[in-house]
Order: C-alpha cells, then structure tokens, then sequence
C-alpha cells in the first residue's frame, strides 16, 4: 500500500484527541450551558490537557530519544514531528481559553468576582492581611536561586510563585511554592463573593517576603513531567511485595522529566531563557497563559452561591430506579426469571449493589469474584466484598494497580481486602486487566448457580452518576461458566483461554470483530443488507480501521459514534464513502462501548470494556459480551438510535479531521436529555403501579396530610 493511500483516510491519534478536547473547551463558550458548568468545563479541559501532556507527550518524548526509527502508522510523521505538530495546536487551544476564560469571568463577576490585591477596599486589604500573616506567612518557604541557593526540584503541576530580584549590586530570582494544603480561593468579605486566588495574594506580598530586594516583576509557573513510567516486572524478585513496588513508581513519577512549562501572563525572553535552561527545555515548550495555571478551584465555587447556584447549574437529575427490578424481591430471584440491563447515569447502580450484598449475606453463596479497576474513594463495592470475606465466602478480586492516577487509591484498597480475608490478585505481567466482571457463584440443592455481571464502565459509584455505562446483569448458565473459565485462566495467567460466548482480549476478541465486519462485507458483496453500528470512546487501532474501509468500499453502512479520538476519517472519496462519524460532549461523559453487527432478527449487540484501540485489542485484558435477550438488544439498539440523532450536543467529523455542527431543526435533540426524560418516565411507572397495587398507600397519603393540616 502506498503512502499516499495508506494515509489517505487515517488521522494522528494525538491531533485527534486535541480536536476532542477543543469539544470540550466549546461546551465552556456554549451559552445554552449553565455558567457554572461552563466554568467546570474550563476546568476539565485544563485537566484532560495536563494529563495528555504527562502521558501521551511524555511518551513520544522518550520514544523521540529511544526509537529513532518509529513512524505513526496513521500519519507517517516521527515522535519529533508529532511533538511539535502538538505544541503547534496547543498554543492556538490556550488563546481560545484565554478569550472563553474571560468572557466567563465578566458573566460571573455580579455573583463570584475574582479579584486583585490592589483593588481592594481598606477594610478587605486589613481582612486579607490579617488572614494571610496568620494562616498563610507561616506555611510559606520563599528562597533566593544564587550560587548557595540551587535550583530547586519543581514538582509536576505544582504552582510557583517566581519574582525577578534586583539590588543595587546584583539580580537573581526568588521563587515560592503555593501551598497546597490552604483553599486557593481567599474571601476578602463575609459574603464570600469576593476572593483572590492564593498564588495571586503570594505575588502581592512578595515585597515582605523578599525584604530588602526590589520586586523587578513576578508571574506564576507550573512544570509537568513525564508520567509515562511503567513497572518492570522483569526486575520484581518473587519474594517481593508487587504493591511496594508500584509505591515506588508512584515517587518516580513526581521527579520524571519536564515536558512543559506554563506561564501565567508575565514574562520575558531573559526569564523563558533561564528557564528552559534550568528544566532543559525548548521554547516552544512554553506556554503562556492569561487563564490561572491550575482550574481546579473552580468545583468548590458554586457552594458559595447558596440557593442561587440552582440557576447557574444543571437541573438537579438523580439516576432513576430500573422499571424491570422489584425492589420487593431478591436479585437473584429475579436473574433467574430475566436477564436485566442498567444504563448509568439514567438508572441506578443500587441494584448491581443490592446484588452484590444478597451475595455476601445469602449462606448459600459461596464465593465472589471480580476485576477491578477503578473504585470509588468511599467505595461500598469494597465494603459489600469485605462484608462476604467475613461471612466466610471465598472473594476473589483481580486488582489493577496499574490504573493510571488511581495507583494510590487501589493500593489502599488491596491491603484492606487483604487483611480481611479476601484473595488479592495483580492481574498479568505487562497486560492491564481492564475487564468489568464479576461473578457470584451460589450452591443450591447441589446445583451450583451462576449470577454474572459485565459492564462498560468501573465499579464506581461516584462516576456511575456522571459516566455513561451499561451494565448486565444475567444467571444464564453458558456466561456463568465462561466467568468461571476466565478467573481460572486469570489466576494462571492463560492469556489464551477458550471462550463460547465471551470475546476476551487481548485473545479472542480483536479476531472476532474482523470476522463480524468480515461477514458484513459478504452480505454487500452478495447485494445484502449490510450493517454495523459502534459506540466507543477512541478508535486507532489500524487493521480495523482499515477493515473498515474496506467494508465502506463493498457498499457496507458504517455508522461509528465516537466520544473521543478517531484516527478513521469518513466520507473520504474512494475510500470511506459509507462511514460516517457523530460525536457526543455533554452533561455526562460518553463511555458505554457497545458493538453491533448486521440488522433485523440476526442483528448481534455486544457491550464491552474495550475501545478499538490497540491497547485494548492486544495489550489489555478486556471483555465483550453478547446480548441474546431480544428484549434488551432492542432497548440498546433504541437508545443508540437516540445518539445517533443528536443534533444539539452531537458533531460529524468531516473528511479532514474537524468537526462540523448538524443544521438546528426546530430545538433539536439532546440525547442525554432524551435519556433522562425517558427513565423519569419509566420510574414514574413504577410510582403508579405501586398506588395501583397497593391502594392502602394513598390513604396512609391522606392521613399525613390531614395530620399536617390539624397541627397548621
């Protein structure tokens, strides 16, 4: 295959995710958007970015040094080109955030101003000033960089207040850390209306803290580092603690490498100089920035606004409970009449939870097992699992220490379920398990019963109220044994195991999707109807991207809604013609994979952990599951049907990459609000079957407020 042609349709992954995440930085401009929401979107759009920069720059950064022969295979570019193709469209994302930031900031400023030291009144300048001498000068360590003063370690994503220094005889730099442990918004008025950000208050009291100096100008940086660092498991001893190693790792990575430098506002060639020297950085590493270095402040906001923050939020939405889940019956009970489905955050995870406590009360059940990836802080998953080690079940947990940012938080947990009983796996050597499974096995008559659940997203409570995700739950025998199969095949770390109705990556999985694309192919070749319909997050991986292009040209209809990066560019003449591509940002994050094959009765739906990305195909272990109950594939091919008509959070990627707005019909269709009236709508079935039901309840009703009324 050419270059010209192996190109042709096929985008870089990075400047993919870059144009995703302008989608978010839009959401922040969108005035149809809340305020404070907009301002969260700010926020979010500063953290996917510095996350990005630690992972995926820092990555290319080591293979620009390492492999001087690596190419992209869906670009052709180098590690060095495509390192400056990415500091090239960065630096036009923070003008764009500079311009949103401060339109944001006029609209907000009737309700929260953020404010400048000089600005204030006399009586807020005494408020602030007895404030900072108190709370904040005694936590502060300013120091001078000269020849007896070095400089210092800067810690990844650590704000820092930086002044140039002048005496008569002399210049020099002084620097001082923000401290982390104070609130960075400083109420200058009893209202708490009015704040300073901390590292702008420090930079107003830079003349006392560098007595005896002249301030020549100062400005505020932070530096992010490499975080791209793995385990090497080859060098683990096997009387070694596997978690005291990833503690060590978690050190490391605040020392890695510089890859940027950000610079809020003020700056100059001789300062940026010095710089880049000190960190071994190029300029265009650099990034000045007129919007506060670190967003995160901005969560804590809206609980200074009292009742009034309800205008400037989301309409408050609760996950509703399942209209097919009594909640006067066992879970099981009901697994075995029916397989069930949630779909986060438009219904609850209570049921998944309730299942997961039956199990460890239930003294027929006799073990549980489960992957993990990512927890909630306060998980109750965890305490449902402990509960079961107690009551004597055998629980198995196969723990990813490994889940970026979260190695900390699942350390934790590993050592609690260990010292409860449980027995803690760490997954496969050089493979992340990224599997949501988890099985409940029960002993009844001397029949042993199975009760799976496979999902799309984590076992995590907070996100299951603010990430898109499905959830199935099913007793059926055949997935109950392939469960059963796969934590064998994990304990021994089979890689190659055998499943009948399961797709397992990093084995089975990858092949079974060329082969179902494959199959659609010969349907076109053969004037058949041809389909297939995918829900993911990212799409890179190449051969099937390229398999997909090839279903395109035999006349197949591809219809593809990727939340993020998408290295496959539709609509392009001769090659993706019959491919097109929608886009979802809104409310909650979009991260149900599902996978869809073919139409009408033999239509096969699969929901899955896996995005098709080569990660995930070939260097994770992750699992899909098929939807035999023509009652929930039909429900699922429904709700898809309701992304795919989003005109309003929705966009089409275009043949070049970018992103185009569908033509306003009308008010146009919200998905996500679509979703959520629906499941308001099935709960407030569920209230008038229980008054239907039970009449006594509206009398119970009256009763109450006919006491209400007497004692008015």
């Amino acid at each position: 295959m050419g270059n010209v042609k192996k190109y042709a349709y096929t985008q870089n992954r990075e400047l993919s995710w870059l144009r995703f995440n302008e989608r978010v930085l839009e959401e922040a401009a969108d005035r149809s958007v809340p305020l404070l929401e907009r301002v969260k979107f700010l926020s979010i759009f500063t953290s996917n970015l510095d996350e990005f920069y630690m992972i995926r720059c820092g990555s290319l950064y080591d293979i620009s040094i390492l492999d001087e022969d690596y190419i992209d295979n869906k670009s052709g570019m180098d590690a060095q080109r495509q390192l400056q193709a990415i500091y090239r469209a960065t630096k036009k994302l923070y003008l764009l955030r500079d311009t949103i930031y401060k339109n944001l900031r006029q609209e907000l400023k009737p309700y929260l101003h953020r404010v400048q030291y000089r600005s204030l009144s006399v009586q807020e300048q005494a408020w602030i000033d007895q404030y900072f001498d108190n709370d904040i000068l005694p936590l502060l360590s300013p120091q001078v960089i000269d020849v007896h003063h070095p400089f210092p370690h800067l810690a990844n994503k650590a704000l820092y207040v930086m002044a140039r220094l002048k005496t008569k005889s002399k210049e020099l730099y002084g620097l001082v850390p923000v401290v982390q442990s104070i609130d960075r918004c400083c109420y200058v008025n009893e209202e708490k209306t009015r704040f300073l950000l901390l590292e702008d208050l420090i930079g107003a009291k830079l003349i006392e803290l560098f007595a005896g100096y002249e301030i020549d100008f100062y400005t505020i940086i932070t530096v992010t580092r490499n975080a791209d660092i793995n385990l090497n498991e080859a060098q683990i001893d096997d009387d070694e603690d596997y978690r005291e190693q990833m503690k060590a790792i978690l050190k490391k990575r605040r020392r890695m490498a510089p890859i940027r430098l950000e610079v809020f506002r003020h700056s100059d060639k001789a300062f940026i100089h010095m710089l880049c020297h000190r960190l071994h950085l190029s300029e265009e590493q650099v990034f000045i920035s007129k919007t506060p270095l670190d967003l995160s402040y901005v969560f804590a906001l809206a609980s200074q606004l009292g009742k009034e923050q309800k205008l400037f939020l989301y309409p408050p939405f609760r996950p509703q409970p399942s209209a097919f889940i009594r909640e006067d019956k066992g879970m099981m009970e009901q697994l075995q009449h029916q397989d069930l489905l949630l779909f986060y955050p438009y219904e609850s995870i209570n049921p998944f939870l309730s299942l997961l406590k039956e199990a460890a009360k239930d003294p027929d059940v006799v073990s549980i097992k489960i992957t993990v990836y990512r927890l909630a802080k306060h998980s109750k998953i965890i305490r449902h699992l402990v509960a079961a080690a107690e009551n004597g079940k055998e629980v198995t947990v196969l723990m990813e220490l490994r889940a970026r940012f979260d190695e900390q938080n699942n350390i934790n947990y590993a050592e609690l379920l260990e010292n409860s009983g449980c027995t803690v796996l760490y997954g496969i050597e050089n493979y992340k398990v990224h599997s949501k499974l988890c099985l409940i096995t029960r002993k009844k008559k001397n029949q042993l019963q199975y009760f799976t659940q496979i999902g799309t997203g984590n076992y995590n409570e907070k996100t299951s109220e603010q990430y898109t995700d499905y959830s199935f739950m099913t007793a059926r025998k055949e997935i109950g044994i392939d469960a059963v199969n796969f934590f064998q095949n994990m304990a021994i770390g089979n890689l190659q195991g055998n499943y009948q109705h399961l797709l397992v990556a990093p084995h089975s999985l990858k092949s079974a999707i060329l082969t179902m694309i494959d199959q659609e192919i010969e349907k076109a070749q053969q004037q058949q109807p041809a389909y297939i319909l995918m829900k993911l997050n990212s799409i890179t991986d190449r051969k099937i991207i390229d398999r997909l292009q090839a279903a395109s040209v035999a006349g197949v209809q591809v219809q593809l809604i990727v939340r993020g990066i998408c290295c496959l560019l539709p609509e392009v003449a001769g090659y993706t013609e019959h491919i097109e591509v929608h886009s979802i940002v809104g409310r909650y994050l979009e991260h149900a994979r599902v996978y869809c094959f073919g139409s009408g009765a033999h239509q096969r739906v699969y929901i899955s952990s896996a995005d098709m990305m080569t990660r995930n195909t070939e260097k994770r272990v992750e699992v899909a599951c098929p939807i035999e109950d023509e009652r929930l594939k039909k429900r699922i091919i429904h709700e898809l049907s309701i992304m795919w008509e989003d005109t309003v959070k929705a966009r089409r990627l275009q043949a070049d990459g970018s992103y185009e707005c569908f033509a306003p019909i009308g008010n146009g269709i919200n998905a996500q609000e679509e979703l959520m009236k629906e499941a308001m709508q099935r709960s407030q079935t569920i209230l008038v079957k229980k008054i239907i039901e039970k009449p006594s309840w509206i009398e119970c009703c009256k009763k109450k407020i006919h006491k209400k009324i007497k004692r008015q």
